[in-house]
């Protein structure tokens, strides 16, 4: 695609987008003029998809009129209302839906994943993760070293980028892995970090923990509904993942997790276990010995957070009616794309602004981290003030993410614009 700065051009693209109707789909907060904001903190929190309110209302109507019957009666027997998302969230993950469950939120996810999946030994007890990990997935995993009886900074080795980079190569991430070898216990990285924006070869990754005899894992917090997944053909053993982000499920939103089919007949396998995971066949019976549910369903501790998962259930309607991610890749890498076209036009030293995220569109989500070496908070409040919603992080980036479900061609230009504005004066 030929980019230009124009008003015409954001309208004549948008005009053509297929997926331009799903706007409509969700509430756009307005800004300081009145008018809808551009929004481009989806990776922070999602907007609400309007579906949402009638979706969380079926559920106080079902609650007020059935009480506890309503575990058992209706259109979606609370039961099972999470076995109804498994096959939704599968296809948005690339997992098979007994290999998916919706539970819990992500960081209580994660530590039960790492409860199965980092088991360590006196020679093999080492957690690789990427250096500068989003802050719970390093509390998560220096908590879980210390409860196995290791000293973090001994047992967690973070790869950090080479000199003068910001991300990280691939074949940096492999030799580490075949570095560490047998005393490599488990791999957890994001699929996406969230600072740079840089997506991970998770199926790479995956393949060097194998080759060495590690577990492998991803926190796919910035990754679900942002780029396309294969969790299952890459052979990952475990993922978990929020879903109020690019999957527009509300604050604090309800969690996914994966666990691949291979150790789903695996009932020795150690997890903490709790009710909602033993066998639905027999839950009821009240009876001691756990005995999990197949699947992914047989980590389930609690019954189902009904109310979030209902606004998760409304969301993820809107994607499947999008055609899934690989129609809102093809406008994510669109919108990308014209962002930092729009950037680059501005003709700022990188001493000055610098873009951070790898400019390769199979290496990136939908989103920019724009490293502000002078006036960063300045410029943040600019756009702010120009009704540009983004993300201030410490110390000077400024992250943009334009979301192909309700970002338009006109709201990065507009963020252009603003941009150029604030460079101008």
């Amino acid at each position: 695609m030929t980019y230009d700065a124009s008003s015409a051009f954001a309208a004549a693209q948008d005009a053509a987008d297929p997926l331009a109707r799903f706007r409509a789909e969700f509430h756009v907060p307005l800004g300081p003029d009145g008018r809808p904001v551009a929004y481009f903190c989806g990776n922070s929190l999602g907007l609400l998809p309007r579906g949402a309110r009638a979706a969380v209302e079926a559920e106080f109507v079902a609650w007020e009129t059935k009480g506890v019957e309503g575990h058992f009666r209706g259109e979606r027997p609370w039961t099972t209302y999470q076995d109804e998302l498994a096959a939704p969230a599968a296809r948005v993950v690339g997992a098979h839906a007994a290999e998916v469950v919706i539970m819990n939120t992500l960081t209580v996810n994660l530590h039960l994943l790492l409860v199965s999946f980092y088991q360590p030994t006196a020679t093999r007890y080492k957690v690789l993760m990427e250096g500068g990990a989003f802050p719970s997935d390093q509390y998560a995993l220096e908590s879980q070293a210390r409860l196995h009886g290791l000293d973090p900074a001994e047992a967690i080795v973070e790869m950090l980028p080479r000199p003068g980079e910001h991300t990280l190569r691939t074949e940096d991430i492999e030799a580490k892995i075949a570095e560490l070898g047998a005393s490599l216990a488990t791999v957890i990285f994001g699929g996406l970090n969230y600072y740079t924006g840089q997506v991970y070869d998770m199926a790479a990754i995956t393949r060097a923990g194998h080759a060495v005899g590690a577990t492998v894992g991803f926190d796919l917090a910035h990754a679900a509904g942002n780029v396309p997944l294969s969790l299952h053909e890459w052979g990952v053993d475990y993922a978990c993942w929020c879903t109020y982000k690019y999957l527009n499920s509300g604050p604090g939103g309800t969690s996914g997790v994966f666990i691949h089919e291979r150790f789903h007949k695996r009932p020795d396998l150690l997890r903490l276990a709790g009710w909602w995971g033993h066998d639905p066949a027999a839950r009821f019976e009240m009876k001691k010995g756990f005995r999990p549910t197949p699947g992914a369903a047989g980590w389930q501790l609690s019954c189902g957070q009904v109310l979030p998962m209902a606004v998760h259930r409304a969301s993820l309607d809107v994607l499947e009616a999008a055609g899934g991610l690989l129609p809102l890749r093809a406008k994510s890498e669109q919108l990308t794309g014209y962002l930092e076209f729009l950037i680059r036009q501005l003709g700022r030293p990188t001493s000055e602004l610098e873009i951070i995220t790898p400019a390769d569109p199979t290496q990136r989500g939908c989103q920019l981290s724009l490293l502000v070496h002078q006036r960063g908070r300045a410029l943040f409040e600019h756009l702010a003030a120009a009704g540009i919603v983004g993300d201030w992080r410490e110390p000077n980036v400024i992250r943009l993410a334009p979301v192909p479900l309700y970002n338009s061609f006109e709201d990065v230009r507009r963020a252009g614009a603003a941009l150029a504005g604030f460079y101008d004066s």
